[in-house]
């Protein structure tokens, strides 16, 4: 979705690609996704027979639901999970679950944030000056392994319960989010993606694609393409948003050394931006 002033934040503006893939194996994609700006999410459904595809579709509902009328701060996406984590339970009696981890563009005393959240072991990332940061923590049994210093990082990748989570939506006695604050830089880009991407891709194969991939959307496409070659055990889905101070960047331009071909009266004009459905890139 393209728009004139693309973010109700500040001068910030976002492109966004996204994409899921069923997978090698899988009968059924259980992941569901969200682009609604200014939130962006991915869920993993659990439960199998449908059930899990259920949970995560209720998940990503209920947060488009609420963010297509309503303004979103911390503490409306704090109650926004705990909707949807009761709307799953009803809707599957507790038999089924979903992780979500994601983005949202706030805005805290005229500064804009990414708010980051997560529950479970889909995870969100930030590049920002070529550096990858995994922002999210898992919440999974091989997580609590390492943190205890009992496995090594590299014995976490094989291990045989290195997909039981420790927390979920719809299901267990756990569904509590964590929180992060991080201040939005021109330049930052997001990933937010399933575990099926991650236990198929190191993040050093994640980080070369990110750091070489221009558009978005075409990096989607690369992570997914990654995933599927390594073997495609599960569904994979990510979300990558870039995000540019239009302002910031504006002046940058205006300010930079003119050659001496250059027009005096010449001043920088921004691009229109394209426009696609979910799952194709555009300005958001």
């Amino acid at each position: 979705m393209t728009q004139d002033n693309p973010s109700p934040i500040g001068n910030i503006r976002l492109t966004v690609g996204a994409g899921t893939d069923r997978g090698l194996r899988r009968e059924l994609n259980e992941d569901s996704f969200t682009t609604a700006s200014p939130l962006f999410a991915v869920a993993d459904g659990m439960g199998g027979h449908e059930a899990g595809e259920v949970a995560s579709r209720i998940c990503v509902e209920t947060m488009t639901e609420y963010v297509r009328r309503h303004e979103l701060g911390a503490a409306e996406l704090q109650q926004l999970i705990a909707d949807a984590d009761r709307r799953i339970r009803a809707a599957a009696g507790s038999r089924a679950g979903t992780t979500v981890t994601g983005a949202a563009l706030v805005e805290e005393r005229g500064v804009p944030y990414w708010l980051v959240f997560n529950v479970g072991d889909s995870r969100t990332y930030r590049l920002n000056q070529g550096i990858l940061e995994q922002i999210s923590v898992d919440h999974s049994e091989v997580q609590e392994l390492l943190e205890a210093g009992r496995i090594t990082a590299q014995e976490a990748l094989v291990h045989p319960r290195r997909h039981v989570v420790t927390r979920a939506l719809g299901t267990g006695d756990d569904s509590e989010p964590d929180f992060w604050m991080l201040p939005v830089e021109s330049g930052d880009r997001m990933l937010i993606c399933s575990d099926g991407l991650t236990s198929e891709v190191s993040d050093e194969h994640i980080h070369a694609i990110l750091g070489s991939t221009v558009r978005p959307q075409d990096a989607v496409q690369a992570l997914i393409q990654a995933a599927l070659c390594s073997g495609g055990r599960d569904n994979i889905t990510a979300i990558v948003v870039d995000a540019a101070d239009v302002a910031q960047d504006a002046a940058q331009v205006a300010s930079a050394p003119r050659t001496e071909d250059e027009e005096t009266d010449t001043l920088p004009r921004l691009e229109p931006g394209g426009s696609g459905p979910a799952g194709q890139q555009g300005q958001v």
